[in-house]
C-alpha cells in the first residue's frame, strides 16, 4: 500500500486530495493546524474508504511545526507528498503587516522547499514516487506576495524535477476553486463569473492524471490554459497593470 502525506489536509484542495488518494487505496498522513478538525477528517476517511490514516497536527508557519513534518518525511515510507497548505491576504501589499507577508513566504516557500527536500531524501533512494506542490494560476501574473510566492513554487518545482530522475515533481496551478479559501482570507469573490470556478475534486483528478503523465506544470481546464497562454504573450508591465486592476475587484 502506497502512502501519501498531504499538508492543509482538512479543507479545500487538500481535503479533495485526501478523498481522491483514499479512493485510490493510499495510506494517508494528514497535516493541518486544527487538531479537532484533523481528527474528524481522519475518522471520516477511515470509515468511508477503509484505509489507514495517520494525523500530524502542525502549524507550518512555526519552526516546531515544520520540523515535525520534516522528521516524519525523513523517517521514510511516504511515496507521495502534496504540499497544499497556504492562505491569502485581502489587502494590497502596503496594507498587510510585513510580519504576515513573511508568514506567507514561510508557508508557501520555505515549507515547500524543506518538505520537498525531506521527502526526496527517501524518494530518490527508491528511484520513484512523487511531489505535488500546489501553486496557482496567479503564479503567471503579478499580484502581490501571493502570486510572487506561487511563481517561486512553479520555478522551484521545475528546477527540482530536472534534477531527480525517477521521481516526479509537479506544480499544480488551479484558478478559482470552490473552497473556503477566499472566505477565510476575507476576499470578496462575488463578482467572479461562474465559468471561472473549478471544482476541487476535478482539480485533484487532473493533478493525478498530469503527475502520471510526467508533467512538470499542471493547469486544470482549457479555460485557464488559455488565460495563462494569453498572459505569456502580454508584456510584463502590462500584465502587472491588468493584475492590479483586476485584483482590486476581488478584495
Amino acid at each position: 500500500m502506497l502512502t501519501a502525506l498531504i499538508t492543509g489536509a482538512t479543507a479545500g484542495i487538500g481535503a479533495a486530495f485526501t478523498r481522491r488518494l483514499a479512493g485510490d487505496g493510499f495510506r494517508l498522513v494528514l497535516v493541518a493546524r486544527d487538531r479537532e478538525r484533523l481528527a474528524a477528517a481522519a475518522e471520516n476517511l477511515r470509515k468511508r474508504y477503509g484505509v489507514p490514516v495517520e494525523v500530524l497536527p502542525a502549524d507550518l508557519s512555526t519552526e516546531a511545526g515544520l520540523s515535525a513534518v520534516e522528521e516524519r518525511l525523513r523517517a521514510g515510507g511516504v511515496d507521495l507528498l502534496v504540499n497544499n497548505a497556504g492562505f491569502g491576504h485581502p489587502g494590497e501589499f502596503l496594507e498587510v503587516p510585513v510580519a504576515e507577508e513573511l508568514t506567507m513566504l514561510r508557508v508557501h516557500c520555505e515549507a515547500v522547499l524543506r518538505l520537498t527536500y525531506a521527502a526526496l531524501q527517501y524518494l530518490t533512494e527508491r528511484g520513484r514516487g512523487g511531489v505535488i506542490n500546489v501553486a496557482s494560476v496567479a503564479a503567471f501574473f503579478s499580484r502581490g506576495t501571493y502570486s510572487a510566492s506561487k511563481a517561486w513554487v512553479v520555478n522551484f518545482s521545475g528546477s527540482v524535477a530536472a534534477e531527480v530522475p525517477g521521481v516526479r515533481v509537479m506544480a499544480l496551478c488551479p484558478g478559482f476553486v470552490r473552497t473556503e479559501f477566499h472566505r477565510r482570507a476575507e476576499i470578496d469573490v462575488s463578482g467572479v463569473p461562474d465559468f471561472l470556478w473549478l471544482d476541487a475534486d476535478y482539480v485533484t483528478r487532473v493533478a493525478m492524471r498530469d503527475l502520471a503523465l510526467g508533467k512538470v506544470v499542471s493547469v486544470p481546464s482549457l479555460r485557464y490554459k488559455a488565460i495563462v497562454g494569453v498572459g505569456r504573450l502580454i508584456p510584463a508591465n502590462r500584465v502587472a497593470w491588468i493584475s492590479a486592476r483586476v485584483g482590486r475587484r476581488y478584495r
